[in-house]
């Protein structure tokens, strides 16, 4: 069976550097970062005192006001960045194509706002105090759902939960249902909103999270003084579209996506597979999936966690995959000015990685200052550069062992 192109003629976007996708990639390219002290937690209750958070984002913008109250922000993100994506694309969605227009939205934890909010009105007052609406605003799969309600999309409705790599792998399957025919149209991508008093607790207990205090160095990717990683917030989605679709109706192209690969390391819980193996077979076999050459990769958008072990481990991969090349590739890690969005992450980076194409430039690493002799390749270190980019690599990698790579490329 011959497999469908498919391209990318939509891009919304909500995140700790900007609320649409302009002011993200405007934000990005000019090294600006969105991290600063934390404001939905006590700081002084955890040794970690900054967060990546949204700033000004105003729900109702995007939906009723009594809809948004029965969504979890993780939710809401999600319903407002898939509403920017579908006006982007200029995509109609009526009842001629709506069974032929997916969703799938992936999410790493779901609502935990709503979580604790709920069991301690549990704890206070009983079970009759909580929401009849709890279960659905808790579920991770409720921004695919909800996204599909509010925009009429009827087609297949998904969410991949697999940690960091959400976002990645949904994109990634939501690409194989177009591929194989089974879709037009798809609504894909990840959004999270976990900066919460529990999950700040279990990655502050994990050791995960940075305890710099300085919000403008405590995110600093593949730098020999990194401390952990940055939580933050936001969500990212892309309209992937047949190419058929796409040039029926005259949409605009930002480009194509054509290889993914996943893998699980099948090693521990948190710890990535001893130098990368598993993240570099998921690099492999997406290239391998593209039809192209590892040389024709111009620019990978790391995971780049500014965790010890990830950042190290990464570039173990990428040398592992990409032997000589890898000195010649230009890698940098956005989180190190959106914060890590977990399994929004994936979806944010995309978005960055179609710009990336688009206007032929490559982001920085920011607060990248002392070189660690095990992180040794070109990190586009603290400004964007202004070069040809035809093929962009991005990668997830997630606890549990899940690994996620996209291939996008230029159209033609």
């Amino acid at each position: 069976m011959e497999q469908k192109r498919v391209v990318i003629t939509g891009l919304g976007a909500v995140s700790p550097v900007g609320n649409d996708v302009a002011s993200t990639w405007d934000s990005i390219v000019s090294g600006k970062s969105g991290i600063d002290t934390v404001t939905r937690v006590n700081k002084d209750d955890f040794p970690a005192k900054v967060a990546a958070e949204l700033k000004g984002f105003d729900p109702t913008l995007f939906m009723e006001k009594k809809d948004a109250r029965k969504m979890d922000r993780f939710t809401q993100y999600a319903v407002a960045a898939s509403k920017m994506a579908v006006e982007d694309a200029k995509l109609d969605i009526n009842d001629s194509n709506a069974s032929r227009v997916g969703v799938w939205i992936g999410s790493g934890i779901g609502g935990m706002d709503t979580y604790e909010e709920q069991h301690n009105k549990f704890l206070e007052r009983g079970y009759k105090r909580v929401s009849p609406f709890f279960v659905p605003m808790l579920i991770p799969d409720m921004a695919a759902g909800q996204v599909s309600i509010q925009l009429g999309a009827k087609g297949i409705n998904s969410c991949t939960v697999t940690a960091c790599a959400s976002g990645t792998n949904s994109i990634g399957d939501a690409f194989k249902v177009i591929q194989r025919g089974d879709a037009d149209c798809m609504i894909t991508g990840g959004t999270e909103a976990p900066i919460t008093n529990m999950a700040f607790a279990g990655f502050s207990s994990a050791k995960a999270l940075s305890t710099n205090p300085d919000p403008k160095t405590a995110s600093r990717p593949f730098d020999q003084n990194r401390d952990g990683f940055v939580m933050g917030e936001g969500a990212g989605i892309l309209i992937l579209e047949s190419l058929e679709s796409a040039l029926e109706r005259g949409a605009h192209i930002y480009g194509e996506i054509v290889g993914y690969g996943s893998t699980g390391d099948a090693h521990h819980v948190t710890a990535p597979s001893p130098n990368g193996e598993g993240a570099a077979r998921a690099m492999q076999e997406a290239i391998k999936d593209a039809g192209i050459e590892f040389s024709d990769v111009d620019y990978i958008n790391a995971h780049g966690t500014s965790t010890d072990l990830n950042d190290k481990f990464e570039t173990m991969a990428i040398k592992q995959v990409y032997g000589e090349h890898a000195y010649k590739l230009a890698i940098s890690s956005t989180k190190s000015m959106t914060g890590h969005l977990l399994g929004a992450a994936g979806g944010i980076e995309a978005v960055i990685a179609m710009k990336s194409i688009t206007d032929n430039i490559i982001p920085p690493t920011t607060n990248y200052e002392t070189p660690d002799s095990e992180c040794d390749l070109d990190y586009v270190p603290n400004e964007a550069r202004k070069q040809k980019v035809n093929v962009v690599m991005s990668n997830s990698l997630g606890f549990g062992g899940h690994n996620a790579s996209l291939i996008f490329k230029k159209y033609e």
